[in-house]
């Protein structure tokens, strides 16, 4: 992936998880309350703002494993994206999604290990 396609999908990344942590905070009290998921909101957010410097670090690099990339990636949309839905519908089955992104998440960590391991500094 281009340098200037990464720096973008990190900076809107960290954007919108700032956004929706406000949106929730305020816009979506109410809702969040009535479907007692401000809790579900809150682990969204969290693992989506974590997730955002990682992705600047990966554009930033000189050398990164374009996996872990698109692991990260999709790995936000899946598992705080359905958690997202979630909190905000009511559906469980959305819970179902979670874990898929979850595991996303967790290969891009172990992809920048790997990469890590084979490679000399």
């Amino acid at each position: 992936m281009e340098y200037r396609a990464a720096l973008l999908v990190a900076g809107a990344t960290g954007f919108l998880g700032i956004a929706l942590g406000a949106f929730g905070a305020h816009g979506l009290k109410v809702l969040l309350e009535l479907h007692h998921a401000r809790e579900i909101w809150n682990t969204a957010v969290l693992y989506h703002l974590v997730h955002a410097p990682v992705l600047l670090w990966l554009a930033r690099a000189q050398t990164f494993c374009l996996a872990s990339l698109f692991c990260f990636g999709i790995g936000i949309l899946l598992f705080s994206g359905s958690l997202y839905l979630l909190a905000i519908t009511g559906i469980t089955w959305l819970g179902a999604i979670t874990p898929i992104g979850g595991f996303l998440l967790m290969a891009g960590w172990a992809l920048i290990t790997w990469s890590g391991l084979c490679h000399e500094a």
